[in-house]
């Protein structure tokens, strides 16, 4: 599948194709304010952890952008798991919610998994809810009616628009995780994409074998610098999607990490910087995902 590869590798850029993405969007609220709807995203915040504040935010940021209204339920890091409860019923009640997150962590005593399947998989935004996931197990071909996962949608997307053509190839994924890893092999082996997938971990035995055998390496691992250059098979595609905060020793300062090591810039055809490459892709699927539930209620 793989041409000779001798040169640098290209940029799937996440920020701009997300602002192409949020421009389409944009005009898709347009359209349908003129037909009397606005879409509507909420979010559910219990207390105030830095990340998920400025996390939320950003999401409702990215609201005012393309139109969407923006509905927040913040509840003290004190809420019990009734008044968390009362919110996603809130939530779900709500005509001018389209749909909503549950900003993850909660805090300590809160039934996080009760919380989550709580909420109106037809407001599920994240695309996670366990009725959602299970329509895209059953659905391998035609079309699928419901919220897709947010990352594994924006990692597809993000290749797409950049003119790479995921039929017959053979996909690693590194990581298990909700999110990215164990959903993302259901979007790549629907039948309108048609790639072949091999799922691994951390403790997958000889994971530079797996990963050598690939065309396109999507890591979401969360652990620093795991795919090297020299696992990574020239004129590969790489995303680097897992996150992780790491120390610098020498000045006690913290800085985000991705999967993907020094160095695989010069093996690979194409590589997503983190940040900068799926991150802003899964904020703009987000978005995508309350348009598309909004344009469906019509």
């Amino acid at each position: 599948m793989r041409a000779p590869w001798n040169g640098a590798a290209r940029v799937l850029n996440g920020k701009a194709t997300a602002a192409a993405l949020k421009a389409e969007l944009k005009e898709r609220v347009a359209a349908l304010r003129e037909r009397g709807v606005t879409p509507g995203l909420g979010t559910v915040l219990v207390g105030e952890d830095p990340g998920s504040v400025k996390y939320v935010a950003g999401k409702h940021a990215d609201c005012a952008e393309v139109g969407i209204l923006s509905i927040r339920a913040d509840l003290p890091a004190t809420a019990t798991q009734g008044e968390v409860e009362a919110a996603v019923d809130g939530l779900n009640a709500d005509a001018a919610c389209t749909g909503y997150i549950v900003q993850l962590p909660l805090p300590a005593g809160v039934d996080t998994n009760a919380i989550l399947e709580r909420v109106d998989p037809d407001k599920d935004a994240d695309g996670l809810h366990p009725t959602n996931l299970g329509r895209l197990v059953l659905r391998a071909s035609g079309p699928i009616d419901s919220p897709l996962p947010c990352t594994p949608r924006g990692c597809i997307e993000l290749m797409e628009r950049h003119g790479i053509d995921l039929a017959g190839r053979n996909v690693c994924v590194v990581g298990r995780g909700v999110t990215v890893g164990r959903s993302i092999g259901l979007l790549l082996g629907r039948k309108d994409v048609n790639a072949t997938v091999d799922i691994c971990h951390t403790g997958t035995t000889d994971l530079a074998e797996h990963v050598r055998r690939a065309d396109v390496v999507i890591s979401a691992a969360g652990s620093p610098g795991i795919i090297t250059p020299e696992m990574v098979a020239p004129g590969a595609v790489v995303l680097d999607v897992g996150v992780s905060r790491v120390v610098d020793p020498a000045t006690g300062k913290g800085r985000i990490a991705g999967d993907v090591a020094d160095g695989v810039d010069e093996v690979a055809s194409w590589l997503s910087p983190n940040p900068g490459g799926v991150g802003p892709m899964t904020r703009a699927l987000l978005l995508a995902n309350v348009v598309e539930t909004a344009e469906r209620s019509l």
